[in-house]
């Protein structure tokens, strides 16, 4: 196992979004296809439930109801219900919201923070950059960031706890794409990586259960067949990229990952690949 501590995991989805698949994955279809709007839940033997990203909710249309705000629900629309919401999917197996203590946050793009608001006691966990690269953008550098603040709470600074670039001292194995990281809860349980590129400061995280290894890569890659066809996004898709040299080393390291370690389950956050092969509810992995 990649950790010390193994933990339970399910794999969910809060809506989905649909553009032509061309865009992740370079040579695909010019017709839409659906991406869902992935989260993971993550149960800690000791801290109970984690939830790593938290998908859409129905906020999301109120936070894109005006210009220039609206242009993010035209370009890629969305489809959700109210059902969909990662709240009600946990609660469906027994976990209220106020049992959520941490939410670790891959980065800031609506799709990944839409919930946030329906977990009032959890803590947000994240790496420093990521935040300060947009929370004092303008109103349409926010949107070319994918970044809607409305979708915060009011009192998310108070109740986050993020952490640093040099704060990285988590070591791994000769050989291992990833040099370093961040143990995050201090006990080996859930270990992450930095994932720039996509956008600033994003990461993904390294977590085990009994059965598998997982590495949920947020979106370094957008789908199962980007990894295992080694097909980038299509350039057009840099216009929506922090960095596109940064995307390219984050790339390269998924890809080497799955070349050195096939065992490792490697979930992107928008694969429905990757969805129908793992997820659903806790202790029914396949």
């Amino acid at each position: 196992m990649l950790t010390r501590t193994t933990v339970e995991l399910m794999l969910g989805a809060a809506g989905y979004c649909t553009h032509p698949e061309r865009l992740t994955l370079r040579g695909g279809t010019l017709r839409p296809v659906q991406f869902p709007a992935g989260f993971a839940c993550i149960i800690h033997p000791v801290l109970g439930p984690v939830l790593f990203d938290t998908g859409y909710t129905s906020r999301f249309f109120k936070e894109t109801a005006h210009l220039p705000a609206s242009l993010y629900r035209h370009i890629t629309p969305v489809i959700y219900e109210d059902q969909d919401s990662a709240a009600l999917q946990l609660k469906a197996i027994g976990i209220a919201p106020e049992q959520v203590r941490y939410v670790v946050l891959s980065h800031f793009h609506a799709d990944h923070i839409g919930g946030v608001r329906d977990f009032p006691s959890a803590q947000f966990v994240y790496l420093q950059d990521a935040y300060e690269s947009v929370r004092q953008l303008g109103a349409l550098r926010a949107l070319k960031a994918g970044f809607l603040p409305g979708l915060l709470p009011e009192e998310f600074a108070r109740r986050s706890l993020p952490f640093r670039r040099d704060e990285a001292v988590q070591r791994f194995e000769a050989g291992f794409p990833f040099q370093k990281g961040w143990d995050l809860f201090g006990d080996g349980s859930m270990l992450a990586v930095e994932l720039s590129g996509h956008a600033e400061g994003m990461i993904g995280i390294f977590i085990s259960t009994q059965q598998h290894d997982y590495f949920l890569c947020a979106d370094a890659v957008w789908s199962s067949r980007a990894i295992h066809e080694n097909r980038p996004p299509h350039p057009a898709a840099g216009l929506i990229m922090s960095s596109r040299s940064d995307y390219r080393d984050s790339f390269c390291k998924v890809m080497e990952l799955h070349k050195k370690y096939p065992e490792v389950c490697i979930v992107p956050s928008h694969c429905r690949q990757a969805l129908a092969r793992w997820g659903g509810s806790l202790g029914h992995e396949r």
